[in-house]
């Protein structure tokens, strides 16, 4: 990467708002070694004639603010971060946690194989044991066919790699079928197909695969196959990061440190104990997550439905992170959770603006990009639990909230910022005081200056 990577000092990477917006693209080229085709990628976007390859009834394409965080060092590696999100201080929040988070190392990642669940839905099996008895007899046999058998399944990236059968009793009296029509009794069979996804996200073909085993699944079982789908809760699939910040960047004393630290402490602590705080620290956590989702053409749907379902996965729904002080009074987070991301196929293939991202991001494997995102979860989560703690997160989303206003009032250029400041030193950021602010500027324009 180039030298300009370090020109901020030895501790951050370049402030790239500190660049004129026009040129941040061509310092990001430099920094990241994108060819031409590249940047150009990333200022288009996609073109009307790509988006109408991609969904239906196309009439023209929804651009999302596109940033870089900075400052991340994941496994010992330098990363620049694309992020594709519309919400203010999200780049900013992810920048500065990993800029502190950098003092202690970095993050270090981890991942688990790409593993996917398939789930084939078997009812009406008139002997429920014999039924399961003859699929795990068979689960090796049905698992060679989908791999060397079978043309829609055959990957040279992708394979299967077991079967598990599930029993279900549904219609009792504590469950929401057997409340409303008490007189159902649904035993059904579940069987689960695991696939190795490789660098794709993989859902096609773990459908696919479905699809195809279904007249053997009845054959074998004697039952009725209804629902053949992926589930979204992929926890065979998972990502985990942690890092440690040295106490020194949470205040001048050391009984400001520690103060700073245990009130995060305590802030986790409250999210792992209750589900109303979890929701909304989750919230900011797929803040990080889901922008980097987007950005690479990845399913950010996909990935919140297998995180949040994650976050309840011991009946009772939970944060995704965990944040203590250890033997040294430094703060120490870790996050673990499902991310079925893929780096082939899906959006990456025809959006060129996710290929891009990509080649920005320097992965390739779909394992890379999972560990990076899960860093980027947790920086936005430290990010997010320091404000909560201090000044409070409005104060931290004041003055680019406070931009937003001003260019929604009419401002423009150089008096976006103007305007900005002058409503956040009113402490009025609102949008009424800001047009009347604009309205102002207009009937008074700055007056040059004329020396003699």
């Amino acid at each position: 990467m180039a030298d300009e990577i370090r020109s901020s000092g030895p501790n951050e990477t370049p402030r790239l708002r500190d660049v004129p917006v026009v040129e941040r693209l061509s310092l990001l080229g430099r920094m990241a070694s994108l060819d031409d085709a590249d940047m150009a990628n990333l200022r288009a976007g996609l073109s009307l004639e790509q988006a109408d390859h991609m969904i239906e009834n196309v009439v023209a394409t929804y651009a999302l603010p596109l940033g870089i965080a900075t400052n991340f060092v994941v496994n010992g590696r330098e990363v620049l971060v694309p992020m594709a999100v519309e919400e203010s201080s999200v780049v900013a929040a992810c920048s500065f946690a990993a800029k502190m988070a950098r003092t202690g190392g970095g993050f270090t990642a981890g991942s688990s194989a790409p593993i996917m669940i398939g789930q084939i839905q078997v009812l009406d099996c008139a002997d429920m044991p014999a039924a399961v008895a003859r699929l795990q007899a068979a689960s090796d046999t049905l698992v060679q066919w989908l791999n060397t058998q079978n043309p829609s399944t055959i990957s040279r990236h992708s394979r299967a790699t077991g079967v598990e059968i599930r029993e279900l009793q549904i219609g009792d009296a504590t469950s929401p079928v057997g409340s409303t029509m008490s007189d159902i009794h649904v035993p059904m069979l579940v069987v689960h197909v695991l696939y190795d996804c490789g660098d794709a996200m993989g859902a096609n073909l773990v459908n696919t695969a479905c699809e195809a085993l279904a007249p053997r699944i009845e054959a074998l079982t004697g039952g009725r196959v209804n629902l053949r789908i992926l589930s979204n809760l992929s926890d065979r699939r998972r990502a985990w990061a942690s890092c440690r910040i040295p106490a020194r960047q949470f205040g001048a004393s050391s009984a400001e440190q520690r103060s700073m630290i245990q009130h995060i402490v305590e802030a986790s602590l409250f999210a792992e104990a209750d589900p109303y705080r979890a929701a909304t620290h989750n919230k900011g956590i797929m803040n990080g997550i889901d922008a980097v989702a987007v950005a690479t053409g990845n399913d950010w749907r996909a990935v919140e439905a297998g995180a949040h379902a994650y976050a309840a996965h011991h009946d009772r729904y939970a944060s995704l992170t965990r944040w203590r002080m250890d033997a040294e009074g430094d703060l120490v987070g870790e996050i673990d959770l499902p991310l079925a991301v893929g780096i082939v196929g899906g959006a990456t293939r025809v959006h060129p603006g996710a290929q891009a991202a990509l080649k920005l991001l320097r992965v390739t494997t779909a394992r890379e990009l999972a560990e990076i995102m899960a860093c980027v979860g947790l920086a936005q989560n430290l990010a997010a639990l320091r404000a909560l703690v201090s000044e409070g997160i409005r104060h931290g989303h004041m003055t680019l909230h406070a931009r937003q206003l001003a260019a929604a009032a009419g401002a423009v250029g150089e008096q976006v910022e103007r305007v900005a400041a002058q409503l956040v030193n009113e402490g009025n950021v609102r949008l009424e005081r800001a047009k009347q602010i604009v309205a102002e500027h207009a009937r008074t324009p700055p007056q040059e200056n004329h020396e003699e």
